[in-house]
């Protein structure tokens, strides 16, 4: 029954999307010229993401048919629901986002009003930040419909060869992982393309040039455009949802594992209680995105005001609230009549503290990251003010904001982690990277928010609006750099979570069927996992910036196109978005397919111990990182933006300070933007394909 009422939430979210969707469609996209480009932009961000997909259907396919062959039977069939799912989130994250950009460029210029131009640009993030929820739920519920729910002692059959698990978990685990491979590659490649993108674009406009960033005549500027959708939007839709879905299967599983321990022990739990513990996540879960729906639906009719900091902040409260008020009602209807086991010290109030510190520890990621990226606060000023001092200064100053912001939110975490496992056992650890994930529809609706206002932005300098247009846009995109830079930071935090989660449902899996662990073999994984992630960084920095150099030189080319510089010829915008699309493309598959083969490898090669070293390893040094990463990389760009502004007196655009900046905002390009959001997807797949594989690793090892 408990499925069916979250369907019904489910059901009425994706109506209230669709209903976003087509009211974006039937707004204004006002000038010709303004129709021109977004049709561009939509056309070019949909060619890329069709090319990007023929070679992750390949991917996805041979993966399914290897699962049903020699794992599970229908193992397959959830795998590709899992990519489905992410698939169609993409898809309909991206389309919307290229509706609305170019409608909320034209609300600004119709009304010059803040809070109604908000509100388009927030109807637009809400259809992908619901979406990702909703499509995320919607397919965990068909396959626990489909099946039956949950059990614990059946035995998989392949239809070649069978692998000794537990068939229910293994749909879970393998839905799970569809989704994450199609996030592997959306990140990676989205990444390339993005940053290659809007790195050259700056270095031709700002610093060879000396041209607006947003500039028509600049040749890389569409793809630019275009990279906003493919990666900010597209790319962090199926990462969040990833990491969402993860969470719920992690929980799930460890509900499994704490259910035979208890049984096996003789404790006086019974098949009430283990019911209770897989649905609480499924309500849990299905209550946050009701609140999101009502959060995100109170933000749409009520009147704006101009400061669109605020008016984002209370639909994300709003959200949050409602969460933990149903998440309350939840833990109590569920495990008041049910016997509990021992590690819940608190009784049926155990799962929902647990669940209040995620969401706890979410709200306080995202309120350090934005102090330490906004303009509004000291750090990000700061840095602004050493670009009068030089490059150096800048890249200096940036690199000790980025290191200074880790330790905050890994305390959080480690907190966080910490009291959830006090109160409620590895179940009460998993729960509570749920509650931090349970309202994800809101927070990736206000990160959306920022893409869409940055094309708004860049649609109105190309299109050659009136200048009270722009400065709407630029307020609205400095917020949504804000607001991207908190969703980076929660979607590294919640990774951390998620993975954690993983890590404690990985060892599960495999610690009641085997000795225990051997420590060398524990920590030379860790080391190798450690090292793999530094490995994996510089391999897209260098990519990155490869691509980026190659398609600056295109776009020197084409400036020397008689006409193109003076304005009175188009440049070759379509080569350029070929350019960037071949090379992100091309050098998506190496990352990607690491992050699938590697525990793999691991796994058959050393053992079960050696990989449950390989992801603590990996994760320890990947969250700090990515931290710093995202974090330094925001400070940059708003440095950038707080001098452009005007905001530090004497140094304007143009000045020895801003090209400092600008170079210190190219640094920072590659970092949250590529390295930042790639680590967090990248420890997720590894933990999610140990998960999947973990009983054949028991079994098949060469050295032991």
């Amino acid at each position: 029954m408990a499925w069916y009422i979250v369907l019904c939430v489910i059901v009425l979210t994706l109506a209230y999307v669709f209903f976003n969707y087509f009211r974006i469609r039937k707004m204004s996209e006002g000038t010709d010229e303004m129709i021109e480009m977004a049709g561009i932009i939509r056309s070019g961000a949909s060619t890329f993401m069709k090319t990007e997909y023929k070679t992750i259907a390949i991917v996805v396919v041979v993966i399914a048919l290897v699962f049903s062959l020699f794992v599970e039977a229908t193992s397959g069939i959830t795998f590709l629901f899992g990519a489905c799912m992410s698939s169609v989130v993409c898809v309909l994250g991206m389309r919307s986002a290229t509706y609305a950009n170019v409608r909320t460029a034209n609300r600004a210029r119709e009304t010059l009003s803040i809070g109604k131009t908000v509100k388009v640009a927030l109807c637009g993030g809400s259809i992908s930040g619901l979406s990702v929820q909703a499509f995320g739920m919607l397919g965990l519920i068909l396959v626990l419909i489909i099946w039956g729910g949950v059990k614990t002692d059946a035995v998989s059959t392949g239809l070649l060869a069978s692998m000794e698990c537990n068939p229910f978990i293994m749909r879970l685990t393998t839905y799970s992982l569809g989704c994450s491979v199609v996030a592997m590659f959306n990140r990676v490649a989205g990444g390339n393309y993005t940053k290659a993108a809007d790195i050259s674009s700056d270095i031709l406009a700002k610093l060879r040039h000396d041209m607006p960033e947003d500039d028509s005549r600049v040749p890389n500027v569409v793809a630019d455009f275009i990279g906003d959708n493919v990666n900010d939007i597209a790319g962090n839709c199926s990462d969040l949802l990833e990491s969402f879905v993860a969470t719920m299967v992690a929980a799930i599983m460890i509900a499994v594992t704490i259910f035979n321990s208890a049984t096996a022990s003789g404790s006086a739990v019974t098949e009430a209680t283990f019911t209770a513990t897989c649905i609480f996540p499924i309500i849990l879960a299905g209550g946050g995105l009701l609140g999101c729906l009502l959060g995100l639906g109170f933000a749409a009719i009520r009147k704006m005001g101009d400061n669109p900091s605020r008016e984002l902040n209370l639909a994300t409260w709003i959200s949050a609230g409602l969460t933990v008020l149903i998440g309350l009602l939840a833990s109590y209807v569920i495990f008041k009549d049910v016997p509990l086991y021992d590690e819940f010290i608190c009784g049926w109030l155990s799962p929902w503290i647990s669940s209040v510190l995620g969401i706890i520890s979410g709200i306080a990621i995202g309120s350090i990251t934005e102090y330490y990226t906004s303009t509004d606060y000291k750090p990000t000023r700061k840095l602004a003010e050493m670009a009068t001092e030089g490059e150096a200064f800048v890249v200096t100053k940036g690199d000790a904001i980025g290191s200074r912001s880790c330790l905050m939110p890994i305390l959080v975490i480690g907190v966080a982690l910490l009291l959830s496992g006090m109160l409620c056992g590895t179940y009460g650890i998993a729960i509570s990277a749920l509650g931090m994930l349970a309202f994800v529809g809101a927070t990736v609706s206000i990160d959306a928010f920022g893409p869409i206002a940055d094309n708004a932005g860049g649609l109105a300098e190309s299109c050659h609006l009136d200048a009270k247009v722009r400065v709407i846009t630029d307020k609205l995109d400095s917020v949504g750099n804000t607001t991207a830079a908190i969703g980076k930071g929660f979607a590294i935090g919640s990774a951390a979570f998620a993975t954690v989660s993983l890590i404690v449902a990985y060892v599960g899996n495999y610690t009641a069927a085997n000795a225990e662990p051997v420590l060398n073999i524990v920590i030379a994984g860790g080391i190798i996992g450690g090292a793999l992630i530094e490995y994996f960084s510089a391999m897209l920095s260098d990519n990155t910036i490869e691509s980026a150099r190659l398609m600056a030189d295109e776009g020197d080319r084409q400036l020397s196109v008689p006409g193109v510089l003076e304005g009175t010829v188009r440049p070759d915008y379509n080569r350029c978005i070929q350019m960037a699309a071949k090379q992100a493309l091309r050098k998506m598959l190496v990352p990607s397919v690491l992050a699938l083969l590697v525990p793999i490898a691991g796994g058959f090669l050393f053992g079960v111990e050696f990989v449950g070293g390989l992801l603590v390893g990996a994760t320890i040094v990947a969250i700090p990182r990515a931290l710093f990463m995202g974090n330094s990389g925001g400070a940059f760009d708003n440095a950038k933006k707080y001098i452009e502004g005007g905001f530090l007196k004497g140094h304007g655009k143009g000045s020895a300070a801003h090209k400092a900046a600008v170079t210190g905002d190219t640094i920072g390009d590659t970092r949250k933007d590529v390295v930042g959001v790639a680590l967090d997807i990248f420890i997720k797949t590894m933990s999610t394909v140990a998960n999947t594989l973990a009983g054949l690793f028991s079994h098949f090892t060469l050295i032991k």
